[in-house]
Formats: structure tokens, C-alpha cells, sequence
């Protein structure tokens, strides 16, 4: 009953907030969201403390603590203009969603499908992720695997927002014949591999000198299917838009052994998002504890 409350008690505050963005010009609605960011940063101890943790795992040995707390500064602004945007736009038409996302690499997308393999789309929660869809369903049918919200309201908002924009929604939980039936259909699944994961459900790989727990799904659909992986990031435009960048298809020669592949391919495609984050700290979404799940030899000795 109490979570119930919550929920309602949060989805009433989305909706608030959703009016009040559609009754504000964009540009005001993102610096109310950088604002609201701001607010949280300051106010949220927990997520603030989070992200300085993470942070310091990434860039410790490299950058001194103010130099840190600055990025989760901007990381929390930025994640509170996203959000915003993203409430702005819910009441936007596709194509004036179009208008407002540039695409970089169309080419390596459509080399891709050319495959007639399906494409596995791998990318991280970087940038404001949500606004990938609309142009990627320009070039060939998208499905985004993705956990439900704990909110159902919230969830089926989310939801019918992404549809809008084109894409389809597997859930994370049974996933698996949903995905090899997109691709046996020569469709695009994309698929965020930057979370932590249960060791249970894990491969541990590098992330920033650490090891990280990832999810080895999308190297063993690779390796099943022989869809091309194709790294995909939203990067923020001029003018309040937004950037779209496919990069070239991964080539992986197989070494034969399965484990092995998967092992490979996984720390392949994380350290290609580590690099995308090197670059541009800011927008990865450092209140999520990566480095939670620790390897069992790592738990046992201490």
C-alpha cells in the first residue's frame, strides 16, 4: 500500500512538472533542469557521494579531488537538463524531434544491416540516451532492451515516449528469443552494457583499472547470430541539439573458445566506453555503483 502512495505520489510530481515544461519555452526548461541538477547535487548526499566514489575509481590517480567534484557538479546538472528535455519533448511530434538530433556515421549503420544479420547497437547511459531512437528508426526498425521502471506509471510513460519515437521495448527479463528473433529479422537491437550485474550473471572485464561486472549478453548474441557490433553514443550538439555518433563496426576474430570470445569481446566493447567517458566525463551517469558486484576472490580474501 505505502509503495503504492509513493508511486502516485510520484507520478503526480512528473506530471506537474511535465505541464509546467510544456508551458515553458525549451531553453528555460533546460536551465530550470541544470538548476534542479545543481539542487540535487547539493542536497542529495547519498548520490552525491556515489558519483565522487566512482569518480575517484575512474580518475583518483590522475585528478585532484576539486578537480572531481567539479565533474559531478556538471554530471548533475547535466543529468537535471536531460530530464527536463526529456519531459519537453514527450510533447513534441516526431519530426520536430527529428529536428533537434544530427546523426553522425549513418554509413555504419546501413554497412551493418547490409550484413542481413541483424545489428547488435551497444552504447552506455552517456549523453542524453533517450534521444537516440528517433533517428536510428530512420535507417532500419529498433528494439532497446531495457529493465521496467520501479514506478509502473512511470514506466508505461517511458514507454509510450520511446515508442513515439520509434522504438520498440524488450525487457531485460527473457530477452533472449525476442532479441535473436529482431535480428534473425535483420533489425537493430540496441543494448546498454554499462551497468553493474549480479556475479551470477557476470563476466568481470576492466573498467577504468577495476574490474566491473557486465553483462556478457551482447558478446554472446554477437557471437550466435554473427550480428555486427556497432558502438553508438549521443553526444550534445550546438543550439541545444544533439549529436548522434555510430561508429564503424567492431571486427572480433574468434579464438575458437567461447569463454574466451565473450571474455574479449565484453572488455572490448567497455573499454571502448571508457574511452568515450575519458573524453567527455560529464555525461555518464556516475550515481550508479558500478563497481558494486566484486569478483568471489576478491570478497574472500578480504
Amino acid at each position: 500500500m505505502m509503495n503504492k502512495l509513493i508511486d502516485t505520489i510520484g507520478y503526480a510530481a512528473y506530471k506537474a512538472l511535465t505541464l509546467v515544461f510544456f508551458l515553458l519555452p525549451r531553453r528555460l526548461c533546460l536551465a530550470a533542469g541544470r538548476s534542479l541538477g545543481l539542487l540535487a547535487f547539493r542536497l542529495d548526499r547519498k548520490h552525491r557521494a556515489v558519483a565522487l566514489g566512482n569518480l575517484t575509481i575512474a580518475f583518483g590517480k590522475e585528478r585532484p579531488p576539486s578537480e572531481l567534484a567539479a565533474v559531478a557538479k556538471k554530471a548533475f546538472k547535466r543529468l537535471g537538463s536531460d530530464f527536463a528535455d526529456i519531459l519537453k519533448v514527450s510533447g513534441y511530434s516526431r519530426e520536430k524531434v527529428l529536428r533537434l538530433i544530427m546523426i553522425e556515421g549513418r554509413n555504419n549503420m546501413e554497412n551493418a544491416l547490409a550484413q542481413d544479420k541483424g545489428v547488435l547497437l551497444f552504447s552506455a547511459h552517456f549523453g542524453n540516451w533517450e534521444f537516440a531512437p528517433a533517428p536510428l528508426t530512420e535507417i532500419g526498425t529498433l528494439w532497446v532492451v531495457a529493465r521496467a521502471l520501479d514506478n509502473p506509471f512511470l514506466e508505461k510513460e517511458l514507454g509510450r515516449m520511446r515508442m513515439k519515437l520509434g522504438a520498440g521495448i524488450i525487457n531485460k527479463f527473457g530477452a533472449a528469443r525476442p532479441i535473436l528473433k529482431a535480428l534473425g529479422r535483420n533489425e537493430i537491437v540496441a543494448i546498454l552494457i554499462d551497468q553493474n550485474v549480479l556475479r551470477s550473471q557476470a563476466v568481470f572485464v576492466d573498467f577504468f583499472g577495476k574490474a566491473a561486472a557486465t553483462t556478457p549478453s551482447l558478446a554472446a548474441f554477437h557471437l550466435k547470430t554473427g550480428a555486427p557490433l556497432v558502438p553508438t553514443f549521443v553526444h550534445p550538439g550546438r543550439g541545444g541539439r544533439y549529436v548522434v555518433k555510430i561508429r564503424e563496426p567492431l571486427g572480433v576474430p574468434s579464438s575458437g573458445s567461447m569463454e574466451e570470445d565473450v571474455l574479449k569481446i565484453t572488455q572490448l566493447c567497455t573499454k571502448i566506453i571508457e574511452q568515450e567517458i575519458r573524453q567527455n566525463p560529464d555525461l555518464w551517469f556516475w550515481v550508479h555503483k558500478r563497481w558494486n558486484t566484486r569478483p568471489v576472490d576478491e570478497v574472500t580474501t578480504v
